[in-house]
């Protein structure tokens, strides 16, 4: 399969997408980011330094999908129907399990959306929390579902 952001002679290039059909578009990325027990209920109990992870977080990571074509240099600018972010505890890490949604009607998918939607939020969750435990750990960014494109549908395996 060619990568479609490189040239003939191997060069980077925006993908056209000038001919393609507007379709709606939806993506799901999600990250986890893990810490110690006392991190998490500090956490939900609204306790910490910085004010209100979660909120903060969710915010950060719904302002970020907004901004992933500045980011990413080959992404295009996408006028975003719809961007959510869920944070939820899973005491099983422990940490916070997050999930993002992007949503478009347009020439191109909105994969990156959502996945930086998910990496930006654990990074915030990170940022504002690292004060109680710099030993926390964001893993597992990975794009959960995505539907509409050429190329069709995509879910992972559970």
């Amino acid at each position: 399969m060619a990568l479609t952001h490189l040239g003939a002679k191997g060069e980077a290039n925006m993908v056209d997408v000038g001919d393609k059909a507007e379709t709606t578009r939806t993506a799901v990325a999600e990250g986890l980011v893990t810490m110690q027990p006392a991190t998490l209920e500090m956490i939900l109990a609204g306790d910490a330094k910085k004010g209100d992870v979660l909120g903060t977080a969710r915010i950060a990571g719904i302002m970020a999908a907004k901004k992933t074509h500045e980011l990413i240099p080959l992404c295009h600018p996408l006028l975003l129907a719809k961007v959510a972010v869920e944070i939820e505890p899973d005491r099983a890490l422990p940490g916070l399990r997050v999930t993002a949604l992007a949503r478009v009607t347009g020439k191109t998918g909105v994969e990156m959306e959502a996945l930086t939607a998910a990496s930006v939020a654990c990074l915030t969750i990170y940022d504002m929390a690292k004060a109680a435990d710099r030993g926390m750990v964001i893993s597992g960014i990975r794009l959960v579902e995505k539907t509409g494109g050429k190329s069709g549908d995509y879910k992972v395996d559970a």
